[in-house]
């Protein structure tokens, strides 16, 4: 089984950067295949909802995204992570989101996927509930198994996140609570 983790950072090897690497080796470790998908090497153009993915067609505009469709699709668990910018994902992520919709409208290929989130803000109470709930939104409109840390909504993190002993908890227990339900549905 495969775990795809997704950074939703602009900023190359940033906390988010770090921590999807550092999830990814969790899932590793238990026996998984991993990738990752990193908005910070990747160039995805926001959609412009021409319409064209509901006729069953490739989307037409030229940049990153059909790699990450590829890798969307060979995923069994799907980990995103996101800053908080302004209350919510990164525009950048949330390109990658809206862009998603051709996998929805060509047969709900996301569908019983399992979707876990994770945000870091800049102080414990930054937004990140806010971040997971729009990523788990995205999630649940693909018809995904999402799930949290196993007593909340996913990893909760400050930056910097190495140095957040208590958000790299939340962090561990959902990149395992992913595992633990993968393992589950085998």
């Amino acid at each position: 089984m495969k775990i795809i983790g997704i950074s939703g950072s602009p900023k190359p090897g940033g906390n988010n950067d770090q921590l999807v690497e550092k999830m990814l080796g969790i899932a590793k470790d238990r026996g998984f295949e991993i990738d990752n998908i990193l908005i910070s090497d990747s160039e995805i153009a926001p959609c412009t909802a021409c319409g064209v993915c509901g006729k069953g067609e490739k989307c037409p505009i030229d940049d990153d995204m059909q790699p990450v469709y590829d890798k969307l699709l060979d995923a069994d668990g799907i980990v995103v992570s996101s800053p908080v910018y302004f209350g919510t994902m990164t525009a950048q992520l949330k390109a990658l989101c809206d862009r998603s919709v051709l996998l929805r409208r060509q047969g709900f290929k996301l569908s019983n996927k399992v979707g876990a989130a994770m945000a870091i803000g800049g102080s414990r109470n930054g937004g990140q509930e806010k971040t997971i709930q729009s990523v788990h939104e995205w999630m649940h409109i693909h018809g995904m198994v999402v799930v949290g840390d196993g007593g909340h909504f996913g990893g909760i993190l400050r930056k910097p996140a190495a140095e957040d002993d208590e958000g790299m908890k939340t962090a561990e227990d959902t990149i395992n609570k992913m595992c633990d339900v993968l393992e589950l549905m085998k």
